[in-house]
C-alpha cells in the first residue's frame, strides 16, 4: 500500500544520471520499469532493500534518494 508521507528524488536524480531511463535504474536495481515508476510517482513503497539499491546506484545516501514526512 503507498504510503504519501515517504517522498523520493529518484525522477530528479535519474534526470542528473545523464537523463537515465526508469527501465535503465530498473535493470541496474533488479526490478521492473513499472516498479520504478511507481516508486518514482509516491503510488508503491520499495522495500528497504530496493530503496538501498536505488540509493547506491546514485551513490547517494538513502536520505538523499527518499524522504519521510513523518507526524
Amino acid at each position: 500500500m503507498a504510503n504519501p508521507s515517504i517522498t523520493n528524488q529518484i525522477r530528479t536524480l535519474r534526470f542528473l544520471a545523464g537523463e537515465m531511463t526508469q527501465a535503465e535504474l530498473g535493470d541496474r536495481v533488479g526490478v521492473t520499469r513499472q516498479t520504478i515508476a511507481a516508486i518514482e510517482q509516491g503510488k508503491y513503497s520499495p522495500t528497504l532493500e530496493t530503496a538501498f539499491r536505488i540509493a547506491h546506484v546514485f551513490d547517494k545516501p538513502l536520505e538523499a534518494v527518499f524522504q519521510w514526512q513523518g507526524g
